[in-house]
């Protein structure tokens, strides 16, 4: 049985911070979309949520003022948090340069140039995967990829919704996988693992999903008749520094160098190319870097409220209470991806979620002994396919703004899009299989967890 470190609290009412932020960042939510506000669960801002979370654990922190200070500093200031802050501002400044310098464009052109016509679905889902895994992030994906497959499929006699769901499951791919994205560095941060390794079990048990994808996208995506697509001009050297991220993550290089290699050979290549110059190139790590506040400041707060809420017992609480419904390893990881998931569709947001299961999933894993590289990789894997799948989040109210801007109307709704998302469908069983039959765990058992 499980024994907290820190105290012996035990005290379920401590979890009520939470609760906090979920009923009054999901109620705003919910009333907006009442309302018929568009992109209704972001209107209110979850670092806002958080702050109100963070005023009732400390109230409910039965210290002195100044020593409840101490514990939240302490929690914000542990080494894995301000690593993971870090890493979300150098990923930030790395996709903002390499964007601007025209990256972004020239994948997305050199991906519609080598794809066959005939193939044009699948292909969608494949360049939708690579972008997302190059650049971390599933958002810009969707910005970028949506427009270009609404139009193709319009053209082409394809199935608007089926192109769609394809270039979201190609996005939550990479955003799953990507070594610099945002749900990567929690889940591998909260866990105290490396990405490289995360990477490669999470790989293994995303990578069915993706086949099996692919060839159902090839045999039934194919379109009526023969698509025109204009020869497209594209730059190879701009699409170099996410080649060069990719490989140096892999090689298993610190991925503060690698990101900071990325920033400066993105703008060395944008200067060299005359797509920006000096200023350009230095505004644009200054809003790579601000374009990770809400993250940034969701984290710092997260985690030191979650140090009050441990000093006060929710965590053991919640511990204990998990530990009676788990009976073993398997058990333990089926608790770990419901959780995240249960958080996902609460917040909306699998970083947010990720954030806030990860010192739980942490303490299961170390009293049931799952080792914390698939746990990292439950984590980011259940998270992206429940983020892939909900109606209100941000993915999908994306690309369905994206596709009625292009009709020009406003009938189209993201429940259209849901079955279409194979990618996820196929995840979750794999996702499922991964638990009950170890297929990927083969990588991490030649270099079994030192739980020492």
């Amino acid at each position: 049985m499980y024994t907290p470190e820190h105290n012996t609290k035990v005290s379920g009412s401590a979890l009520l911070p939470f609760a906090v932020f979920i009923v009054i960042y999901l109620g705003a939510g919910l009333i907006q979309q009442a309302r018929g506000v568009q992109m209704a669960f972001y209107q209110f801002p979850s670092v806002t949520a958080m702050f109100f979370a963070v005023i009732t654990a400390f109230a409910m922190t039965r210290e002195p003022f100044n020593k409840s200070i101490h514990i939240f500093s302490r929690g914000a200031s542990k080494e894995d948090v301000i690593t993971m802050l870090l890493i979300y501002v150098l990923a930030g400044a790395f996709s903002a340069v390499a964007g601007a310098m025209g990256g972004r464009d020239a994948t997305v052109n050199l991906g519609l140039s080598v794809i066959a016509p005939q193939y044009l679905t699948a292909g969608m889902f494949i360049i939708s995967a690579f972008m997302g895994t190059a650049t971390g992030t599933s958002m810009g994906t969707i910005g970028a990829i949506v427009p270009i497959a609404v139009g193709l499929a319009d053209k082409g006699g394809l199935s608007m919704p089926l192109m769609v769901g394809a270039c979201i499951g190609g996005a939550m791919f990479g955003d799953n996988l990507s070594m610099i994205s945002d749900t990567t560095i929690a889940a591998t941060k909260s866990q105290g693992c490396e990405m490289k390794d995360k990477f490669r079990l999470n790989f293994y048990i995303a990578l069915p999903a993706a086949v099996l994808t692919m060839l159902i996208l090839l045999f039934i995506g194919r379109p009526e008749h023969a698509v025109n697509i204009a020869s497209l001009a594209f730059d190879p050297l701009k699409v170099l520094p996410y080649l060069a991220v990719l490989l140096m993550a892999l090689l298993g290089m610190n991925v503060f160098l690698v990101l900071t290699c990325g920033i400066f050979l993105s703008g060395i290549i944008g200067m060299l190319t005359g797509s920006i110059d000096l200023f350009i190139f230095a505004q644009n790590i200054w809003k790579g870097f601000t374009s990770m506040d809400e993250v940034f400041f969701l984290t710092l707060f997260c985690a030191g409220m979650s140090e009050l809420v441990m000093h006060n017992g929710g965590l053991a609480w919640l511990v204990q209470k998990l530990q009676t419904m788990m009976k073993g390893a398997r058990s333990a990881q089926l608790g770990i991806a419901a959780l995240v998931s249960l958080t996902d569709c609460a917040t909306a947001n699998n970083t947010v979620a990720i954030v806030i299961s990860g010192n739980v999933a942490k303490e299961v894993s170390r009293a049931y002994r799952v080792d914390p590289r698939k746990t990292a990789s439950l984590l980011d894997i259940f998270s992206c396919i429940v983020q892939g799948f909900l109606p209100y989040g941000a993915q999908m109210l994306s690309a369905t703004a994206l596709v009625n801007a292009y009709y020009g109307t406003g009938e189209v709704t993201s429940l259209d899009f849901i079955p279409y998302v194979w990618y996820c469908w196929l995840l979750l069983l794999f996702g499922l299989l991964s638990i009950f039959f170890p297929f990927a765990d083969g990588v991490i058992r030649k270099k079994p967890w030192n739980w020492e």
